[in-house]
């Protein structure tokens, strides 16, 4: 499990397989409301405040889950200032957490050919470690074109020629889409990428991404 601060209010969570199987959760399980379910949000929350400072308590909480398979879920949190209690985390006091929801989002596209924004190496290189903690995904098979710009402060992921039939395509892009932007490929932007761009990684992209930056 790997628990990141993006915010004073929002971390991103990232839960692999392993942390499911000692939970006993499946990825369709999380839309349930069993106990071991609402025990891997308590543990997510516990670790938070431990290691980050993430206080909830007294705290409205949205919890949303991105994933397709049972192999890895991306988990981000959200927690929102309650009437009662300010987003203060030096009180002690605060009534504890109760009820907790969880929206899951699932992305399903066709189109063979994309685009990412990242808004620095770092998200991109976080992004290359999660896609890294699912299981058996085979970055190969899903393309094995993919190249990384680096245009006007933003890094841009092109990716061509894309398998669509590949089994684990829906989650390469649930985690693409808590990292970076997905745009809508236009030849002339991604001319301007040719021409105007720097290339940082050419082809396999995400590969070197894993081996050298995750």
């Amino acid at each position: 499990m790997k628990i990141e601060k993006l915010t004073e209010n929002k971390i991103r969570v990232i839960v692999n397989h392993d942390d499911l199987t000692k939970n006993n959760i499946d990825s369709h399980s999380l839309m349930n409301k069993e106990l071991n379910t609402q025990n891997l949000f308590l543990e997510i929350l516990e670790k938070a405040e431990e290691e980050l400072g993430f206080y909830t308590d007294g705290h409205k909480l949205l919890i949303e889950a991105f994933s397709s398979t049972d192999e890895a879920i991306v988990f981000t949190i959200t927690k929102y200032q309650s009437k009662e209690f300010p987003l203060n985390n030096d009180s002690l006091d605060m009534p504890k957490k109760k009820k907790i929801n969880v929206r899951r989002k699932t992305l399903n596209f066709t189109n063979k050919h994309i685009i990412y924004a990242f808004n620095s190496f770092d998200e991109f290189c976080n992004f290359c470690t999660c896609i890294n903690q699912i299981r058996n995904f085979e970055i190969d098979r899903f393309s094995k074109n993919i190249t990384l710009f680096f245009y006007r402060n933003t890094y841009y992921l092109v990716i061509k020629n894309i398998n669509i039939k590949y089994r684990m395509v829906n989650s390469f892009y649930s985690i693409a889409s808590e990292f970076g932007k997905l745009l809508s490929p236009s030849k002339n932007f991604e001319s301007k990428l040719f021409e105007y761009g720097k290339v940082i990684i050419k082809r396999n992209a995400i590969n070197i991404g894993i081996k050298y930056f995750s």
